[in-house]
């Protein structure tokens, strides 16, 4: 069983790295942060320093999400990332909450999210993708492998999870409600095989 621990990228980032270590030093498998700009330190340069000072754990936002952050740097930070540590970088996505909410944006649509979770898992696995009518890959990229979790709330986005995700992220509490969301997950990824 894998175990993963979830870190706010507070002041200062020395901090959020040593928790890291100490999670590594403890059995965790996996190290999120948070990912809202505005709110939190940058969790992309806090990363790196994390892969550096660690061997095992995987590393990601808890969660990116597309309307902050242009897909294809997004990509390429997972890949970079993935050249310099080994593929030790996981992708969690979701339509915006925090990072849009503090600008008076507005959450991604589905299509936007599915479009985005496709041209970032392709281009992060070293792969070539269509984005805005360019056939667009990174040349340095050999390799680099790139799982991509959806976090998902209501129907419409966890019948998405269950279609395109390679994980998905659920931050709930009550029972009921938990197996609903996951039946609606599973059920949606056996529909598409």
């Amino acid at each position: 069983m894998d175990f993963g621990v979830v870190l706010q990228t507070n002041p200062p980032a020395a901090r959020t790295i040593q928790l890291a270590k100490l999670a590594e030093a403890h059995g965790f498998n996996h190290v999120w942060t948070f990912d809202s700009h505005l709110l939190w330190q940058e969790p992309y340069v806090i990363h790196s320093a994390i892969l550096a000072e660690t061997k095992r754990v995987t590393v990601g936002p808890f969660v990116t999400n597309p309307a902050t952050r242009d897909w294809t740097v997004t990509a390429s930070v997972f890949a970079t990332l993935n050249e310099m540590y080994g593929n030790r970088t996981i992708c969690g996505i979701g339509r915006g909450d925090s990072a849009v909410r503090v600008t008076n944006g507005k959450p991604v649509t589905m299509s936007e999210l599915r479009e985005s979770i496709h041209v970032i898992r392709e281009l992060g696995n070293s792969r070539a993708v269509e984005y805005n009518g360019a056939t667009v890959r990174f040349p340095w990229s050999r390799g680099s492998e790139l799982e991509v979790w959806v976090a998902a709330y209501g129907p419409l986005a966890l019948k998405l999870t269950g279609e395109v995700g390679d994980g998905f992220i659920l931050q709930l509490a009550d029972l009921d409600i938990a197996a609903w969301m996951i039946k609606t997950v599973r059920d949606a990824a056996a529909n598409v095989g």
